[in-house]
């Protein structure tokens, strides 16, 4: 287990690095992002996916987001993206935004009990966009255990996570520390929102144009 601090050049590259190198061999890291810190794996490395689950002690029931590193990345990674997705993705990334859609039925992953739906973000955060843009698409949840509360630094999330983590990256305090993103359900004719967070029910209403549920 080692922890870097990416306030620093020099420590920040070698991190990432080594963070890379952890995602690649089926390792977990700990990753800053614009809303909390994020516990994260390779999204199509199912043992580690399976790994980044019962370090939170978290269920299948409680699939894991993906967060990708680019707008592009997305279009590999769904069945296809709606006008209103691509309306949402424009206003509101990288930033606070998660967006639950129809996952490509030929990608090998295993995130949990997704039901053919994945959910997807790109954070706003340069350390968290490093990492993603050189190892592809993460499978990432809040760095807590389940239950517990967010970790708004990685010393937080080791706390917590222990040696079930590779590799910590440290980034100082969340922007917006224990502020999850909001998520908006585009699988239904209707968008909703399953959980209300950074952005928020009448900013979406605006992008969109029309009313948006909030199941909470």
């Amino acid at each position: 287990m080692s922890t870097y601090d990416c306030s620093r050049p020099d420590s920040r590259e070698t991190g990432l690095a080594a963070a890379a190198n952890a995602v690649r061999a089926g390792g977990l890291v700990v990753l800053p992002t614009d809303t909390v810190y994020g516990i994260g794996a390779d999204a199509f490395d199912s043992s580690a996916v399976a790994a980044l689950l019962a370090a939170k002690g978290r269920g299948r029931d409680m699939p894991v987001p993906v967060l990708v590193g680019s707008w592009s990345t997305v279009d590999g990674l769904v069945m296809s993206v709606p006008q209103q997705a691509r309306a949402l993705i424009e206003a509101f990334w990288p930033g606070g935004l998660s967006i639950v859609l129809p996952q490509a039925p030929s990608l090998s992953w295993d995130l949990g009990d997704t039901r053919g739906t994945v959910n997807l973000r790109m954070p706003l955060h340069p350390v968290a966009l490093d990492l993603l843009r050189e190892v592809g698409p993460m499978a990432v949840s809040s760095a807590n255990r389940s239950g517990q509360p967010p970790a708004s630094t990685a010393a937080e999330a080791e706390a917590q996570l222990g040696d079930s983590v590779s590799v910590y990256l440290e980034s100082g305090l969340s922007s917006q520390a224990a502020v999850a993103s909001t998520i908006v359900d585009l699988t239904q004719s209707h968008p909703r929102v399953l959980r209300e967070g950074a952005v928020s029910l009448d900013e979406l209403a605006e992008v969109l144009g029309v009313h948006v549920e909030s199941l909470r």
